[in-house]
């Protein structure tokens, strides 16, 4: 007698395959929405970081004069298309000292990061806002 032998299948089935893809298109879909707000956030974290030099010469500025500057001249600050990064575009000093944060439109979208300084006799404190900038893309404490 011959034996049969049996092959075993080897490999996927092109319906299990399909399965995949379809799984990896669904986990994307999902996902890049949620990665391109992580990037804008990060984007906008960077405002944060180049306006901290620009809080730091308002409040001895402050505390040398008695008076808030109103442009960055004032503070002691480069000119504010100087002081820019990899989405920040400026970080203005306007009047009372209020601190403009803006980013470029194709990075962060329309809008832009206000830091409000206060008198709190002797020290200074800062109100972060977001004039136009979506809230989620702010940060927690600009909330």
């Amino acid at each position: 007698m011959e034996k049969m032998t049996q092959q075993k299948q080897k490999g996927f089935t092109l319906i299990e395959l399909m399965i995949v893809v379809a799984i990896i298109g669904i986990l994307a879909a999902i996902a890049l929405p949620a990665y391109q707000d992580y990037t804008k956030r990060a984007h906008v974290s960077e405002g944060m970081s180049l306006s901290a030099g620009a809080k730091s010469a308002v409040t001895e500025t402050y505390a040398s004069k008695g008076a808030f500057p109103t442009d960055n001249a004032g503070a002691g600050l480069d000119d504010a298309a100087n002081i820019k990064g990899n989405a920040v575009t400026s970080v203005t000093v306007v009047a009372n000292g209020v601190i403009e944060v803006l980013f470029d439109n194709t990075k962060v979208g329309t809008g832009k990061l206000v830091f409000t300084p206060t008198d709190e006799g002797g020290s200074i404190s800062w109100v972060c806002s977001g004039d136009a900038l979506e809230a989620k893309l702010l940060p927690a404490n600009c909330r």
